[in-house]
């Protein structure tokens, strides 16, 4: 009978592990929503996810006295922007046929209710809450995308789009006002957290 070398033979457990884990790893991910969204929403949920993270380090870097301020007269505020990108979150879901909570007052095809929503008094930390809430809602909506409604004609806006246009134009909207706020964060001496 032939003998292994001991290292041999924890090096085939090891990697039969390795396998059985990965294995195990894949089926997750594909029972998860995300994983089950075409590939284009795959990628854009993972794109939103990293300007998530940002956003929210950003605003928890910024103090208290630089979320009421505004770099000119007639220019959203800190906290403004980050009501503005909850607001936008929530709204943007509603052509895809998912309201946004009743508790936001944000109807349908009526930007007025958009705007009562953002320029709510909010606190700090109310206002990041918005925003966090704001996001498990749009990754929500966007995991029950499908090939049909991607290739769907959309009106938003006045303007005629599909479905992965509109969430194309989500993704890029909130890459803005992530410029915005780096900006705004610079010139209140806060250094963005990534950037070191």
């Amino acid at each position: 009978m032939r003998t292994f070398p001991r290292w041999s033979y924890m090096a085939v457990i090891a990697v039969t592990a390795a396998i059985s884990t990965a294995a195990g790893t894949g089926v997750q991910a594909q029972q998860s929503p995300e994983a089950a969204a075409p590939p284009a929403i795959q990628a854009l949920l993972r794109d939103i996810g990293m300007v998530e993270e940002k956003l929210t380090g950003l605003v928890e870097a910024m103090p208290a006295e630089a979320y009421a301020w505004r770099p000119g007269e007639g220019v959203r505020s800190t906290g403004e922007v980050v009501m503005h990108i909850a607001a936008d979150n929530y709204f943007l879901t509603t052509p895809a046929g998912v309201a946004a909570p009743a508790s936001t007052g944000i109807k349908p095809n009526d930007y007025p209710s958009v705007q009562a929503y953002e320029t709510r008094a909010a606190t700090k930390a109310e206002a990041l809450a918005a925003m966090r809430e704001s996001f498990a809602h749009l990754r929500a909506a966007m995991e029950q995308a499908d090939e049909a409604f991607l290739s769907r004609e959309l009106t938003i806006f006045g303007n005629s789009m599909t479905g992965l246009e509109l969430w194309v134009l989500t993704t890029t909207h909130l890459h803005e006002h992530l410029g915005q706020l780096i900006a705004y964060a610079r010139s209140n001496g806060v250094v963005p957290p990534w950037s070191g």
